[in-house]
């Protein structure tokens, strides 16, 4: 069977936070929004959340890649997200990397390209 779609799913205790910190900080779009499943879009890329009752600490995976790192660090810290680590030059990698933890308590990496 060929495949549909690829998503990667977070957990959210607030789903109305969640979709607000995704679609204010990083300008995802609204795909599907519930109170327990939601669905943010970018391109072909879905970002989905369930709801949890208790908080999860997730380390998800998911690496985000923004045109400036640092200003996307302070946007994340603005919308009630942690930074865990700031978005540092990776010694012989074309990338700067960061790690956030968003409202949630789901952790993302967060890139910038800045070539070879």
């Amino acid at each position: 069977m060929p495949v549909e779609k690829v998503k990667i799913m977070l957990y959210a205790q607030d789903m109305g936070r969640a979709v607000t910190f995704y679609t204010g900080v990083f300008g995802l779009q609204e795909g599907y929004v519930s109170e327990y499943w939601s669905e943010l879009l970018f391109g072909d890329a879905i970002i989905a959340f369930h709801a949890c009752s208790e908080e999860k600490l997730n380390v998800s995976g998911l690496s985000i890649q923004v045109d400036d790192a640092m200003a996307t660090a302070t946007a994340i810290t603005q919308a009630g997200g942690l930074i865990l680590e700031q978005p540092e030059q990776r010694e012989g990698e074309p990338i700067k990397l960061g790690r956030f933890r968003d409202p949630e308590g789901n952790e993302v990496m967060l890139t910038e390209w800045v070539g070879e």
